[in-house]
């Protein structure tokens, strides 16, 4: 690893299934090197799979097959600035339609437990409208959101 800063998050056995996901369905999104347990360790035996270096959207992660004791929640997530309807659909289908599940808002969770915002620019652009009506209303569409739909926003944001 040459960044002096790496985002690394636990698996449950299942790191290089996650990070290959990822590269997959991710632009700027690649596996790297794949390091083995030298040794028995409390989630595994010598010679697994123990971390999984792989980049997501240009970040440098760590996936780390650590065991069941710690499993992800929404205080961490990726958030994904997307720049139209066609990317943003292609991206939460991937997670969704991965045995992932859908959240409110934009949110939706893989089925490795990991949270993601798929948020176009067209949603941040309408919800920090200055004129506070607009962006109040294009607020209040995408409350009643999951995936969201960036004519709606905009139709809202029109009034």
């Amino acid at each position: 690893m040459t960044s002096k800063n790496t985002i690394c998050l636990w698996y449950d056995g299942t790191a290089l299934e996650a990070a290959t996901f990822y590269a997959a369905t991710f632009p700027d999104s690649r596996v790297g090197a794949v390091h083995r347990a030298p040794g028995d360790y409390p989630a595994g035996r010598q010679g697994d799979v123990l971390t999984v270096e792989f980049t997501v959207l240009g970040i440098p992660c760590l996936g780390l097959n650590g065991g069941p004791a710690f499993r992800h929640s929404e205080a961490f997530s990726f958030q994904v600035a997307t720049d139209d309807q066609a990317e943003t659909d292609r991206l939460w289908h991937a997670i969704v339609g991965n045995g992932g599940e859908e959240s409110a808002c934009g949110w939706c969770r893989d089925k490795w437990g990991l949270s993601w915002q798929i948020t176009p620019r067209a949603l941040t652009a309408a919800i920090s409208d200055p004129d506070p009506a607009a962006a109040r209303r294009a607020f209040e569409a995408m409350m009643g959101m999951r995936r969201i739909d960036i004519a709606a926003i905009e139709a809202a944001r029109r009034g």
